[in-house]
């Protein structure tokens, strides 16, 4: 049986930690060895999470902006001496009724900034530091409404960004020993509760989007506490061959992503052979059939 790791002398940095399955992401690596910093927009929110977590120190403020995600970084190398860790969980909800018939562009680059460019900013103001100290650990936050299920926009879009951005980094710093992983949690927290929700999830059920199994998992998610040994995992030497994965985190159900690989329905050499016309298409596709 693996032992349980030891993340003393580990630095790290969780967007998102003054919160929900951060502010316990936060706390479980500061009780394994780890010092953190935690980040948040609400200052008091960032005050009082660094308060309760031992070794810790706060960072307020969105890291979509470049100089705040540049800040987090510098703030755990001068704190800890360096930059072991990095963990996105920062997200906000699409607004209420949201949907490609009623969103705003204003709104729909909020979602995008607030999952994807946050993302891509810490990952960008880490990965130089990582990669100069021979090694780092990145976990960001997906979520299953990548996969469109959940309805909406700038949330599964910017969602579906942090997967694609994930593994390009995974791909492209596993020579220099920074492993970069992907979780997609399920957890009781402000942005899970409420009537809102339970509305909006009652709706998509309604609408065939969400089976019954599903809509009852939505209903009734773990506290967040549920999910964080997944994250704590992931940045562990007990995945030091982990990279590029794509994790599911529910409560009780622990899960992965198969890897996307096209099933080839047909094959001519362009060399030899014309285009296939949009007839033989729409036969090789089953005539508009395929989907979920």
């Amino acid at each position: 049986m693996a032992s349980s790791p030891s993340l003393t002398g580990r630095a790290a940095v969780v967007v998102g930690g003054s919160r929900g399955v951060g502010l316990a992401v936060a706390e479980l690596l500061a009780a394994h060895g780890a010092g953190v910093v935690v980040n948040g927009r609400d200052a008091q929110a960032v005050t009082e999470a660094a308060q309760r977590i031992p070794n810790a120190h706060g960072v307020a403020g969105s890291p979509a902006d470049p100089e705040t995600a540049d800040a987090l970084i510098d703030t755990c190398v001068r704190e800890f001496g360096r930059i072991d860790i990095l963990i996105n969980c920062a997200g906000t909800a699409e607004p209420v009724g949201s949907s490609i018939l009623t969103i705003t562009s204003g709104q729909f680059r909020e979602l995008i900034d607030a999952h994807l460019t946050t993302t891509f900013e810490t990952c960008r103001a880490a990965a130089p530091r990582m990669v100069a100290q021979g090694g780092g650990a990145i976990v960001n936050t997906s979520s299953f409404a990548f996969l469109g299920d959940y309805g909406g926009t700038g949330y599964p879009a910017g969602k579906g960004g942090v997967n694609g951005l994930t593994l390009a980094i995974a791909a492209e710093l596993k020579e220099h020993g920074v492993r970069a992983n992907v979780v997609c949690p399920g957890a009781r927290t402000r942005l899970s509760t409420g009537p809102d929700y339970e509305a909006h999830i009652a709706d998509l059920n309604r609408r065939g989007l969400l089976d019954e199994v599903s809509m009852q998992g939505a209903l009734d998610a773990a506290p967040p506490e549920y999910v964080a040994p997944t994250y704590a995992y992931l940045v562990s030497d007990l995945a030091k061959d982990v990279t590029g994965q794509i994790f599911i985190a529910a409560g009780g159900f622990v899960g992965r992503f198969d890897r996307p690989t096209p099933p080839i329905l047909a094959y001519r050499d362009h060399h030899d052979s014309p285009p296939w016309s949009i007839t033989e298409i729409s036969e090789l596709a089953g005539g508009g059939q395929a989907g979920r």
